[in-house]
């Protein structure tokens, strides 16, 4: 290696986010010396300022393009660049500016082969370990983040040994309203669970209720960030250390092929050397996949951790469907005006009848999950919406008129799907053969190509969504995503499994082929 080599230390974390974050406070309160390499700021709490210019519309959470773009492309067609499919380059990653949806996955997420059978076209496997297995760490997870949440409140929850640490967040009226309208349905709405603490916990203050939680950081430190949680306790130790603003380039291999540490570019763009006795990369599904096939060597030379040939493959986002619904303070009974009126920012409702259902809709039997929120109240946000939401694009007074009708005489009420997307042989993440970021580095090239079952997903809940607002009486309700994608909801590109050739990593996140590595990566939303 070239430029400062390091100290030795026990472990190296490649990311900071709801996967490294994680790991090194495991490992740095066992007494492992830990590194976390991050390759954006160590922010603080008073830098989360309620800026929608500066937080959503340039690179404080993700970088330009023109510096470090993806490409993508659909259906192995000409690949773009993009921004999408990055999270947030900052120490905490995506858990900074995530809306907190601390939903967990069900049982049947970890046997889907097993429970949906084969589907044509689709990888779909069992995963090497059980919901039961998983469930302990999930109630330490949600103890250790503080998660506001209530049990036992519909019928189709995943299993729980415990209730949640802390009570509900506060809420809109609405929550209630969307309640009754799921009971004549026939479907059971449940309190959304969220990563943000209704109470003073561990030494954080509770929510201030300001509305701006997806797409920004939380100046209380009521989020459960890696920042503030685990990670401020990993350092607490004096066992870990944050290194941010380092770029990671490439993981090193020994003569043997295992992994001697990690090749970063420091704040100050001079080559270091970390070297450590284990390497954990903890990025996003798609830097991850991007890092390993970069790092090449003579015994690895399709990349470390790919003699499978399966680094990148299998990548999935989250299916996206969105409704919209307006409610109209005129003509309506004063009550329910003074509970469309209420300040509270968050509905709190959602409801998952349609995650595993016994007999088939439309050939598929599961779907997933339907969340209820206020419309995001970001300005800029909010009136590209209403510009160019509709069949014609608005402009003039007729614009002017429709921003003040719902700024000023009515509420809006959405819905979100978060629906399965399955896995098949054309959605993954490869190096683009052209395209350079701003260290002269190979990029990510996204690849996607959808599963014609991921759109009967999002059909299906979308009508179900449209039912509860259209059961409210809105004044007018539309679609507003059918087909779409969460790029920020991302997995997939190193599958864990038991036989080397159909995986990259064994069921302790151990990767397959090389020694000293281990691969782990969260989603948050």
């Amino acid at each position: 290696q070239g430029g400062l080599t390091m100290d030795p230390v026990d472990v190296v974390v490649v990311g900071s986010g709801a996967g490294g974050g994680p790991v090194a406070w495991s490992l740095a309160k066992a007494g492992a010396k830990v590194v976390v390499l991050e390759k954006g700021p160590n922010l603080k709490n008073e830098e989360m300022v309620h800026d929608e210019v500066r937080m959503c519309r340039r690179n404080f959470f993700i970088p330009y393009f023109k510096d470090e773009p993806h490409t993508i492309r659909h259906d192995e067609g000409k690949a773009v660049r993009t921004n999408e499919a990055w999270t947030a380059n900052v120490v905490g990653g995506g858990t900074v500016h995530m809306s907190a949806y601390f939903m967990r996955m069900h049982p049947v997420d970890l046997k889907l082969k097993t429970t949906l059978g084969k589907i044509d076209g689709a990888n779909i496997a069992d995963w090497p370990y059980s919901y039961e297995e998983l469930e302990p760490y999930y109630t330490l997870a949600e103890k250790q983040m503080g998660v506001s949440g209530k049990w036992k409140m519909h019928p189709f929850e995943e299993p729980r040994s415990e209730d949640y640490p802390l009570p509900p967040l506060l809420e809109h009226p609405l929550g209630g309203m969307v309640e009754e309208a799921c009971k004549t349905l026939g479907y059971h709405a449940f309190p959304t669970p969220r990563g943000i603490i209704s109470q003073p916990y561990k030494g954080r203050m509770a929510c201030s209720y300001c509305a701006l939680c997806g797409s920004f950081g939380c100046e209380m430190g009521a989020k459960a960030a890696t920042n503030v949680t685990v990670l401020a306790e990993a350092v607490a130790t004096g066992n870990c250390v944050i290194r941010d603003r380092c770029m990671a380039t490439r993981i090193e291999t020994g003569p043997d092929g295992n992994a001697t540490g990690v090749l970063y570019r420091d704040k100050d763009d001079k080559e270091v050397f970390q070297p450590a006795r284990t390497v954990v990369v903890a990025c996003t599904a798609v830097e991850t996949a991007r890092l390993l096939l970069m790092s090449t060597s003579p015994k690895h030379p399709k990349g470390l951790a790919n003699d499978s040939g399966l680094v990148g493959k299998n990548l999935i986002f989250s299916s996206l469907a969105k409704g919209h619904a307006l409610y109209k303070y005129d003509g309506r009974a004063p009550e329910v005006v003074g509970k469309l009126k209420d300040l509270m920012p968050f509905v709190q409702r959602s409801m998952q009848d349609f995650y595993l259902v016994d007999k088939p809709i439309n050939g598929v039997r599961k779907f997933g999950t339907v969340l209820f929120a206020l419309y995001h109240p970001n300005p800029i946000n909010t009136v590209e919406r209403i510009a160019g939401g509709g069949p014609t694009a608005l402009w003039g007074k007729t614009l002017k008129n429709r921003i003040r009708e719902e700024s000023r005489n009515a509420r809006c009420l959405d819905f979100e799907t978060f629906g399965e997307y399955l896995p098949t042989d054309k959605s993954y993440v490869d190096l683009d053969p052209e395209v350079k970021d701003k260290w002269g580095l190979p990029v990510a090239r996204v690849t996607i190509g959808r599963h014609p079952h991921d759109y009967t997903v999002m059909n299906t809940l979308a009508e179900k969504g449209m039912s509860v607002l259209n059961a409210l009486k809105p004044d007018s309700s539309k679609m507003t995503v059918t087909t779409g994608e969460t790029k920020i909801l991302q997995g997939g590109t190193c599958r864990a499994g038991k036989d080397p050739a159909q995986s990259v990593l064994n069921r302790d996140c151990r990767a397959h082929g090389v020694g000293c590595v281990r691969i782990v990566h969260g989603k948050g939303r």
